[in-house]
């Protein structure tokens, strides 16, 4: 039996192997690193979709580099999921072992954890987390461009691999057509089949050198990937913390952020970091952290401190020997007529002052000299220190259920009533607008101590309460008429309020007998503009 008369059964044999490749379906290797259910995957292309600064970056990276939405996507599970699952190497596909290295250093790194902490089930902060670690992704796809051809070359040697067997296949297909009763096959059909065979073991083993130069490649990268991650997870931990302490600053906790939509939320955080004050949201936080401490100090028809004992019919606080009546027939008698004249001896005690019941009004100067920071070495203005205050009685108002208005002033022509109901939430965008609006202007106090007055007074006649608390934050002198003071005092005996001032830069704005002595219950003068601890008194009485 001649060359041309070769056995198919000896042919199968050979291509058992090949055959064996086509028999069964090609396991799809994974494209993506991270392993993701379908509401992740759905969170991705959500937030992707209405992220246009997320689109922008994937197409910059995709005109260079290849297979970069799928690293942007790992980026960004990683920074989401609660607990993040890395697939083993052996599931990826080679194309994407770049990816795949990078996310590892990224979930191995120390500063993933510190970032992890502000993304974690927060779409918009893993999205900015992506966007923060842009510019060293792009220099990472540039370092590592090398390794990502080697890898696409092992792809696609794997394929040539693949597509060898399925000529195999085809070729012994073939030579079965032509098989004669002894079994074997022409010498044409026989060739064919030698012919794939030979083409499928080269393209094996021209993978196995691709994978190894791949394998290579990416080893020869991975100090540069660590590296180059480490310093995109310190960027963008930084600027996610910088961002979470912005939002908090201005009284915003996670809860009402996740539930903004994406684009709203970020027209926010442009806002606030770029706005009048975004240099100042660490004073304003300070300012609502020191008032939320006093707030907790505070001790408001309480017991407070014991400092004798006196008379009177609280019998939560009855001396011993006076409950001790209770106990004797005939003594029972007399206990009652003490009770009922007020006359029993009880412990006497010091809490703190009462609280109004009012709203509570911040009159804030916006007049020209306000935008200084009248010396202070941390250039903090004085109407930073203002607004800060000012948001931090918007706080307390709200704590205390009280309604509170920011009337902003400058000359008397320049004025602007901010009102914030007890009885509806605080508008964000309401609470900048108050914070950011500036006149630049004189100083007049007529007006702004008018319109509070006129506020109280729409309240008593509405809701029936007095005793509102009046705070007004200048760091200018002006005189007032005497006409208005008779009117002053009148409402003030009227409805009960106070006014606490507090003159920015101390001087003759505050000095015994001025304008503010005159008028303020409790005037202070500040010259520190760093510490709001200053004035922290004053939220134990307001």
């Amino acid at each position: 039996m001649g060359k041309g008369l070769r056995r198919l059964k000896d042919l199968a044999g050979r291509a058992g192997r090949w055959l064996g490749l086509t028999g069964r379906p090609v396991e799809a290797k994974a494209t993506v690193a991270v392993a993701a259910d379908r509401f992740d995957v759905m969170t991705w292309q959500e937030t992707f979709d209405q992220a246009t600064a997320l689109q922008d970056l994937a197409e910059e990276l995709n005109e260079r580099f290849d297979h970069t939405e799928d690293l942007l996507r790992d980026v960004f599970l990683a920074a989401f999921k609660a607990s993040p699952q890395l697939r083993g190497r052996q599931e990826m596909d080679v194309s994407r072992l770049v990816n795949h290295q990078v996310v590892a250093a990224m979930l191995d790194s120390a500063e993933y954890e510190e970032l992890h902490r502000a993304t974690a089930g927060d779409p918009y902060a893993a999205a900015m987390a992506v966007l923060a670690q842009g510019q060293v992704l792009r220099r990472l796809l540039e370092q590592t461009r090398d390794a990502e051809e080697k890898g696409r070359q092992a792809r696609e040697a794997q394929d040539e691999v693949a597509e060898a067997a399925r000529e195999v296949a085809e070729a012994l297909a073939a030579a079965a057509r032509e098989e004669a009763g002894d079994g074997t096959v022409p010498e044409e059909a026989a060739d064919a089949v030698e012919r794939a065979l030979a083409r499928a073991e080269a393209a094996e083993e021209a993978a196995q050198e691709a994978s190894l130069a791949a394998a290579q490649a990416l080893a020869a990268v991975t100090p540069a990937i660590r590296t180059g991650v480490r310093r995109a997870m310190a960027q963008a931990a930084e600027a996610a913390q910088e961002e979470e302490g912005l939002m908090r600053a201005w009284g915003l906790d996670r809860g009402q952020l996740e539930r903004m939509p994406f684009a709203e939320r970020a027209r926010l955080a442009e806002r606030l970091r770029t706005g009048r004050l975004g240099a100042y949201a660490d004073l304003i936080g300070r300012f609502r952290m020191m008032a939320f401490g006093e707030r907790a100090r505070r001790v408001e028809n309480a017991p407070g401190e014991l400092v004798g004992i006196t008379l009177g019919d609280d019998l939560a606080r009855v001396v011993p020997s006076e409950l001790a009546n209770l106990g004797v027939p005939v003594m029972r008698a007399v206990f009652a007529a003490k009770y009922a004249e007020a006359g029993l001896m009880v412990y006497d005690s010091q809490g703190e002052q009462s609280t109004g019941q009012g709203a509570i009004i911040a009159c804030v100067d916006t007049s020209a000299s306000m935008a200084f920071h009248h010396g202070n070495p941390d250039a903090i203005t004085a109407e930073a220190w203002a607004k800060g205050c000012a948001l931090a009685l918007l706080d307390q108002a709200r704590q205390a259920k009280r309604d509170f208005v920011g009337i902003l002033f400058s000359s008397p022509d320049e004025i602007s009533v901010h009102r914030f109901p007890a009885t509806s939430p605080a508008v964000i965008a309401d609470v900048i607008g108050f914070a950011e609006m500036f006149y630049g202007g004189g100083t007049d106090f007529e007006s702004p101590l008018g319109a509070a007055v006129e506020v109280l007074e729409a309240e008593f006649n509405a809701a029936g309460r007095p005793r509102g608390d009046i705070v007004l934050i200048t760091d200018g002198v002006c005189g007032v008429s005497e006409e208005w003071v008779h009117g002053w005092n009148e409402a003030k005996r009227e409805l009960g309020f106070r006014l606490f001032g507090i003159a920015i830069g101390g001087g003759a704005a505050a000095g015994p007998g001025s304008v503010l002595d005159a008028l303020c219950d409790n005037l202070r003068a500040l010259e520190d503009l760093t510490d709001p601890r200053a004035v922290s008194d004053l939220f134990r009485l307001i």
